[in-house]
C-alpha cells in the first residue's frame, strides 16, 4: 500500500489504512499524539445512497447509516469542495477498540476524508485534510498522529491546524492496557475544570518539553517525570478508580512511565526493556481491581494514513 504523492487520477475504489493513536502522553493535553501499529482498514467506493458494513471492533454498536463517522468524513470532503454528496459504500475492518482512548473516532474521520478525497482525484492537500478531520473530531491531537504517523505535536492557529511529526526511538516499546468496558470521551471531558492554576499550567509545560527531549534521545530515565500531569489525569482518575493500582504495577515491573491513553480508559506504558513483564503486571493489577481487560505491545507507526486503489 503506497502513500499518495501528487494529484493522481480519481480512483473508482480505494482502501484506506489508518493507525490507532494515543493522545496526551501525560502532560501534552490536546497537543501530543502517538501513532501505534494497530490499524483499521476501510474500502470506499461511489454509491447511490449510503451502504455501510462493519467487521471487528464496534460491529455490535457503530452506526450503519449517514451517522457513521466514516460516511460523515466522506461527506465533509464533498461539502468542502462544494459538490453534492451522492452517497458512498464503505466496508470497515476495525481492529482499533472503540471508546477506549485509542483514536477510533479519529481513524474513522480520516478513513472517510482521505478515502473520499482519493475517489475525487485528490483535490485537497494534506493540510486541508488534517483541518477537516480536526474540525470533525474537535481537537487535533489524535488526527494529526493518525494522518502523519510518529509522535506529533499539533495546535490550532488562526483557524487551521499546524502539526509536526517527530521520530520515536525504536528501543522504547509501548504497552497498551485495554479494559473490557468502554468509556465516554464526552464524560471524560466534562469532568475537567474550566480553568487551571498557573502553577499547574507551568508544571505541564515543563514536562511537555522534557518529554519531547526524552523521546528524541531515547532517555527512558526521564520519562517518569516527563509523563507527569496535573491538567486532566487527576480528575479522570475518579472515572477509573483502578488506574492508580495499575500504573503503580507497571512502574514496579519496569515501565518508565504509565499514563491514560487519551480520555481513557486504556492506559499506555512506555518501556525500555521487558515489555511483556510490564504487560503481565498491568493485566494482573487490573484483574485484582475486579476489572477485565487485556494488553498489547505495540510499535510506533511511522507512516500514518495511507491509501491505494483496489
Amino acid at each position: 500500500m503506497a502513500k499518495s504523492v501528487g494529484p493522481p487520477p480519481a480512483a473508482s475504489r480505494v482502501r484506506v489504512r489508518v493507525p490507532a493513536t494515543s493522545a496526551n502522553l501525560g502532560p501534552g493535553f490536546d497537543a501530543l499524539g502517538l501513532a501505534l501499529a494497530l490499524y483499521n482498514e476501510v474500502i470506499l467506493e461511489p454509491h447511490s445512497g449510503v451502504a455501510v458494513s462493519i467487521e471487528g471492533e464496534g460491529a455490535d454498536h457503530l452506526e450503519r447509516d449517514e451517522g457513521n463517522v466514516v460516511v460523515r468524513g466522506a461527506r465533509a470532503v464533498y461539502e468542502r469542495l462544494g459538490r453534492p454528496f451522492p452517497g458512498i459504500k464503505v466496508a470497515c475492518v476495525n481492529r482499533i477498540p472503540t471508546a477506549r482512548g485509542l483514536g477510533s473516532s479519529a481513524a474513522a474521520w480520516l478513513a472517510g476524508i482521505v478515502g473520499a478525497n482519493a475517489l475525487l482525484g485528490s483535490p485537497l492537500d494534506r493540510d486541508t485534510l488534517l483541518g477537516l478531520a480536526a474540525s470533525g473530531e474537535g481537537h487535533p491531537d489524535n488526527v494529526a498522529a493518525a494522518l502523519l504517523g510518529g509522535l506529533t505535536v499539533a495546535c490550532w492557529s488562526e483557524g487551521r491546524v499546524v502539526a509536526a511529526s517527530l521520530p520515536v526511538p525504536p528501543e522504547i516499546r509501548w504497552v497498551v492496557l485495554i479494559p473490557e468496558a468502554r468509556a465516554s470521551t464526552a464524560e471524560a471531558r466534562a469532568i475537567l475544570p474550566e480553568t487551571v492554576s498557573r502553577a499547574d499550567a507551568v508544571f505541564n509545560l515543563q514536562r511537555v518539553g522534557l518529554l519531547l527531549a526524552a523521546l528524541r534521545d531515547g532517555n527512558a530515565a526521564l520519562l517518569a517525570v516527563a509523563m507527569e500531569d496535573r491538567l486532566h489525569q487527576p480528575y479522570r482518575r475518579r472515572l477509573f478508580p483502578w488506574m492508580e493500582r495499575v500504573t503503580a504495577a507497571a512502574r514496579s515491573a519496569g515501565a518508565a512511565g504509565c499514563v491514560l491513553s487519551g480520555a481513557g480508559p486504556a492506559l499506555l506504558a512506555a518501556v525500555k526493556g521487558a515489555a511483556e513483564r510490564v504487560a503481565l503486571a498491568m493485566e494482573s493489577a487490573l484483574r485484582e481491581s475486579g476489572v477485565r481487560g487485556r494488553t498489547v505491545v505495540l510499535e510506533v507507526d511511522s507512516v500514518g494514513t495511507i491509501w491505494e486503489a483496489v
